[in-house]
């Protein structure tokens, strides 16, 4: 069942965060949907701009539909991940989306503001809530790639002002996470003193948290036994995750983990079968293992168990 992205973050605010996983593929759906049932977690399904143009967007929203008929127990909401302004008319338009993200974290403040508030009113207009993003986390997503020097954490008393003048309904924060797969250098982990700060400034307010994949050693390690070259990379300590929801934070996002999933379940199963070349015994190993990982990430999380709690919660024309 899909439900708005604020009543999500109504039932979890303080006490969990909502698992929010990119997809690009029928495979990752299907692993998605049954590692959130097996769960009993809330979820939410995230599509970014390069997954739409990776087939066609109305493949992934068709899958996503088919998705919602095979698992009627499962309850998710729709949102669209790091969009440019014409890309999330684009989606309020389509009346498929339960939330967008407007991504102008790159310009300047009173421009990233203006910018926010022409999609905030838009899509008002039409019951879907708006992210927004605020300070500049380094990495590389897609067609996004800010240099680790450019990175900058989110100053609080900006986010106050940030929020009044705009009206959107979420906040990402930069808090010392990044994009993809080399997120850290030693020890560092996250800004708790600076999301703290911000949650005094911001109460009650949904925060949200991007370049939150975990990297996981293991994963990696074998990719790079079955031919990957991996080297250096680090992630976010996922035992963060429930404490960073305590302080508000309600989304956290999850992308490139799934990405090294699906790696290395296909680089050990072309390497263990040479001979191979049938493309879907490997997929229903991945399903399988993405599942189970969806589902691991969903008890860090503090979201696993949490769906009947959700289903009760929700306005009896939609439970």
């Amino acid at each position: 069942m899909i439900v708005t992205t604020k009543q999500l973050f109504q039932v979890a605010y303080g006490k969990y965060a909502i698992g929010a996983y990119n997809i690009n593929n029928a495979e990752q759906a299907m692993g998605l949907f049954r590692g959130c049932l097996a769960s009993q977690a809330p979820f939410i399904i995230q599509i970014s701009k390069g997954a739409r143009k990776y087939t066609d967007k109305r493949m992934l929203e068709a899958i996503i539909r088919a998705a919602d008929e095979i698992f009627p127990e499962a309850i998710f909401a729709v949102h669209l991940d790091h969009g440019d302004e014409e890309t999330c008319y684009d989606c309020i338009d389509s009346g498929f989306y339960s939330s967008v993200m407007i991504d102008a974290s790159h310009e300047p403040f009173e421009q990233n503001v203006a910018i926010t508030k022409r999609v905030v009113d838009r899509a008002h207009a039409k019951g879907i809530s708006v992210e927004a993003e605020l300070g500049m986390l380094g990495g590389v997503e897609e067609d996004i790639k800010v240099e680790e020097g450019n990175a900058c954490l989110t100053d609080p008393a900006e986010a106050e002002r940030f929020v009044q003048q705009t009206g959107c309904d979420s906040l990402a924060c930069a808090i010392g996470t990044s994009h993809g797969a080399f997120k850290f250098k030693g020890k560092q982990s996250l800004h708790f003193d600076v999301l703290q700060k911000i949650k005094d400034r911001l109460p009650g307010f949904p925060l949200v948290m991007h370049g939150s994949s975990s990297v996981p050693k293991t994963e990696v390690d074998r990719i790079n036994a079955a031919g990957g070259q991996i080297a250096g990379s680090m992630g976010v300590d996922p035992n963060e995750y429930l404490p960073a929801a305590r302080l508000g934070v309600a989304k956290i996002n999850i992308d490139t983990d799934g990405r090294l999933v699906w790696t290395r379940v296909h680089r050990e199963f072309f390497r263990d079968k040479p001979a191979e070349f049938d493309f879907r015994p490997p997929g229903k190993v991945f399903m399988e293992e993405y599942s189970k990982f969806i589902a691991s990430r969903n008890q860090l999380l503090g979201s696993a168990g949490q769906l009947a709690a959700v289903r009760a919660a929700l306005p009896k024309s939609a439970a």
